[in-house]
């Protein structure tokens, strides 16, 4: 006689296998994310366990583990359950875990929490602030050598955008150079994907022309002495964006006690830094509750790309 355990994780990879070959398809970049999600392993045995993802806002792994470890432990202790923490190491693997059920909460960017509730109906619970707003800017950056002071100055050049589940790396400013008339594969010299800090670093060294970060990341290199605010020169700045989400996977939306639990412990973080200042970065100062309305105008970059299928 067959276990009802092995029936329920049966079921569960099921339903996961099925939401993978959707998002898969949607973003055309299967086998990418395959590696971006290694690293979680299988679900917990406990349901008890709330596994939180995190994407990569630090220079690697270990780091981002212990900036958001505090985190993590704040909110086991606010809502009574053990917090498993996760670094997921692309924007696109962070999307996929969320909506494939292997993560129950994600602190993620604003495309990659587009596409988990397009595909599979993840749902925004709040938005991380920064400087007390909820909002950040997609920006562009050369070095100060290249000669390039706006869009048009691209022509030819070298250029990094992030991973193609990044809002400010990768959507926001595609969406830029189509609503100018630019198609980045012709218009472009080499073009290439790579993490935001990566993109910093290589532009500073004057190894490419120029690449597509966002705000939050250049502060908090230039603040961490990993680049001088001299050698990466901001030559366009995005419209505001809605700042990073914290979403849970569509089952556990459903549970309007958990939410409303969820919601409460993340915004006694504000209020907690005063004695607690470890738990988030310098100059995140807590979340806002916030639902899936915020993000539309990543929705509607996505669409206006292409990027997104309509429904």
């Amino acid at each position: 006689m067959t276990h009802p355990s092995i029936h329920r994780t049966i079921h569960r990879s099921s339903r996961r296998n099925a939401r993978r070959t959707t998002l898969s398809r949607l973003l055309g970049i299967a086998a990418g994310w395959a590696l971006g999600i290694a690293a979680l392993g299988p679900a917990q045995a406990g349901d008890d366990v709330l596994r939180f993802g995190v994407g990569l806002y630090q220079p690697d792994k270990e780091k981002n583990d212990a900036t958001y470890r505090p985190l993590a432990e704040h909110l086991s202790r606010q809502l009574g359950r053990p917090v498993k923490l996760y670094t997921v190491d692309t924007w696109e693997g962070l999307a996929k875990s969320l909506a494939n059920g292997e993560t129950d909460i994600a602190l993620m960017g604003p495309w990659g929490y587009v596409l988990a509730n397009h595909v599979a109906g993840a749902q925004a619970v709040a938005s991380i602030l920064y400087d007390g707003k909820p909002e950040y800017f997609a920006i562009m950056v050369t070095h100060p050598a290249s000669g390039i002071k706006r869009v048009a100055d691209l022509k030819g050049r070298s250029f990094a955008f992030g991973d193609k589940g990044s809002t400010s790396g990768y959507l926001i400013p595609y969406h830029h150079f189509q609503k100018n008339g630019i198609d980045p594969d012709t218009y472009l010299g080499r073009v290439l994907n790579t993490k935001h800090q990566a993109i910093e670093m290589q532009v500073t060294r004057g190894e490419i022309d120029a690449g597509a970060d966002y705000n939050r990341n250049r502060d908090a290199m230039i603040a961490d002495g990993l680049i001088k605010a001299a050698d990466s020169v901001v030559f366009w700045t995005s419209d505001p964006l809605p700042n990073d989400a914290v979403a849970v996977r569509a089952d556990l939306a459903k549970d309007a006690v958990f939410v409303a639990r969820l919601r409460a412990a993340l915004a006694s973080v504000g209020p907690a830094l005063s004695r607690t200042p470890q738990l988030l970065p310098p100059r995140y100062t807590g979340f806002v509750a916030k639902d899936n309305a915020f993000y539309r105008p990543i929705r509607d970059a996505g669409l206006a790309t292409g990027k997104l299928a309509a429904q």
